[in-house]
């Protein structure tokens, strides 16, 4: 069942063309992982959902709710720069965030205790945000986004200003929230979508290009691929060439010494290309048969 339908969605600033007719529906109780390059109207996109940006055209609707209901109080949203009152405590921003979100005090109070602990701030409750290091103002801003207990939280580029560490913490704080709440993140961070999303959507120029749960979309698109890396500097700059017109080969790129064919008939290939590496003595390093992962058919579309 769809928690919220997008319908012919636009948004233009004088000529220039932000989104165009973009429709979709979010499944309740799904994540979904809306990715792009740089420009593409990730942004825009989530802002008009949460209810920061008028669209120019188009309709976005809650199931169940009416047509001009106001649906900021059922959305969380942490935008990509977070925006905090450094001279506040941890405890004193979500005392604030929840009653700017309509609580009383006193559930103010008790949603501040249970998310501070949940996302792993307790114990710096009463530190000035201030001293907080990156990751756990990203931490504390998904607590904020959770205080009114929303049915859907969006969150802009999540993960792309955290280091390793960060990464990971936020990752996993995802995947508990999408126990109680639906979630729309945007990333360019291809593998953080496939560790925790259901569904991705693909935008280029402000248009979806693809969209779908993201086992449908490797299934439909996923391609078996050779990786052969050199041991040795342009050893298999000349060879490259050659294998490049072997039958079944269908994609090849030599970049940074590896050497990756996107190919059909993976087995057949496979033979050919280890009986010239045994006969010529070719020096390489490592010789691998996978599949095509959701980067690479990233790449593949938002670059056509």
């Amino acid at each position: 069942m769809s928690l919220v339908e997008i319908k012919d969605l636009n948004k233009t600033y004088g000529s220039k063309q932000a989104v165009h007719r973009l429709s979709f529906g979010i499944r309740e109780g799904s994540c979904v992982a809306l990715l792009g390059p740089n420009g593409a109207g990730k942004t825009t996109t989530l802002q008009m959902l949460a209810g920061l940006l008028a669209p120019t055209s188009g309709s976005i609707r809650f199931n169940g709710l009416p047509a001009q209901a106001d649906l900021r109080r059922y959305i969380g949203y942490l935008p990509q720069q977070g925006a905090y009152y450094n001279w506040m405590s941890g405890s004193e921003f979500m005392h604030y965030s929840g009653q700017l979100a309509g609580l009383s005090k006193k559930e103010a109070v008790q949603r501040t205790n249970d998310l501070l602990d949940r996302v792993g701030l307790q114990e710096a409750r009463k530190r000035k945000i201030g001293g907080y290091s990156g990751g756990m103002k990203q931490r504390l801003g998904l607590a904020q986004a959770l205080i009114h207990q929303p049915k859907l939280v969006i969150l802009d580029e999540p993960v792309s200003a955290l280091d390793p560490v960060g990464r990971r913490e936020v990752l996993e704080l995802l995947k508990e929230i999408r126990k109680e709440a639906t979630i729309l993140f945007s990333t360019h961070v291809l593998h953080d979508a496939e560790a925790v999303s259901d569904d991705v959507l693909m935008i280029r120029d402000g248009e979806l290009v693809l969209s779908g749960t993201l086992r449908d979309i490797r299934n439909a698109h996923r391609q078996p691929v050779i990786y052969i890396e050199e041991d040795v500097p342009q050893a298999l700059q000349t060879w490259a060439i050659e294998w490049e017109r072997l039958a079944h080969v269908t994609e090849l790129s030599y970049q940074d010494g590896i050497v990756k064919l996107v190919v059909e008939q993976p087995d057949e290939v496979k033979q050919q290309l280890l009986q010239q590496i045994a006969q010529h003595r070719i020096p390489i390093r490592r010789f691998e048969l996978a599949q095509t992962t959701l980067e690479d058919l990233f790449l593949k579309v938002v670059s056509s």
